[in-house]
């Protein structure tokens, strides 16, 4: 059975790393098949000493951005397949067994899946109700763009072949959007597959910071300008981003 490695960038992440860790911990693909790669962005509270105590591996990031971070982690990673979700994530139980299962077909290079809201903290029953159904209707988005051709690879919730990946030359340096931006170097290399099975937890509040209308509107936009029209996003050298 193939080897995936997952790799989770992260960083001052104490709150919440070890609930994704132990939700991997957890998956239904026995844990033989599948090793953890955290990336830390030179944390300044316990976010290491936690992760050491549930990853197989846990190592510094040095590349610039998350999408960096994820580079790094590929870069010691052992499995032929890489998945990468969030230290805020929290995947469901059968995440890795799906991901596994739709790489047998060897012409699949990439593989996307759908976000769950959660982390509803100090919200009312209208805002959370809001958030929910504006992340149905998020996914479905994905579903419509998937039809056309066009593939949102969410680091939160994502899969690649590493020989691909690294073909393709990685995450990018970018300020924002690298991972809408790697799909149309992916793309070229074979079949991507948006799965609705590949489901992920996904914490709200980097969304609350923003503004939940902001956030939609810029993720559309974003999305409509890189995978539709071709345009490039900008370059930048941020190393990490901290949500609290």
């Amino acid at each position: 059975m193939t080897r995936i490695s997952v790799v989770v960038p992260t960083y001052n992440e104490e709150k919440n790393i070890e609930k994704c860790l132990v939700a991997l911990l957890n998956q239904s693909l026995p844990k033989d098949n599948y090793e953890i790669i955290v990336v830390d962005g030179n944390s300044y509270d316990n976010t290491y000493e936690i992760a050491k105590s549930y990853a197989d591996k846990v190592i510094q990031q040095i590349s610039h951005g998350v999408g960096g971070a994820r580079n790094d982690g590929v870069d010691v990673a052992q499995g032929e397949i890489v998945a990468t979700t969030d230290a805020d994530c929290e995947p469901f139980e059968e995440w890795l067994e799906v991901i596994c299962k739709k790489f047998e077909d060897e012409s699949v290079v990439a593989l996307t899946g759908i976000l769950k809201p959660y982390d509803f903290t100090e919200m009312n029953k209208i805002e959370i109700f809001i958030y929910k159904r504006l992340f149905d209707a998020s996914n479905w988005l994905l579903v419509v763009f998937s039809w056309i051709g066009h593939y949102h690879l969410c680091g939160a919730n994502s899969a690649f072949r590493k020989d691909v990946f690294q073909k393709v030359g990685g995450y990018l340096p970018l300020a924002y959007a690298d991972d809408v931006e790697i799909f149309k170097r992916i793309k070229k290399k074979g079949k991507i597959l948006l799965d609705r099975k590949m489901k992920i937890r996904y914490s709200v509040r980097r969304i609350k910071k923003l503004g939940l209308m902001n956030y939609f509107f810029l993720i559309i936009k974003m999305d409509w300008n890189i995978m539709v029209l071709g345009n490039k996003p900008t370059q930048g050298n941020y190393s990490k981003m901290d949500y609290d």
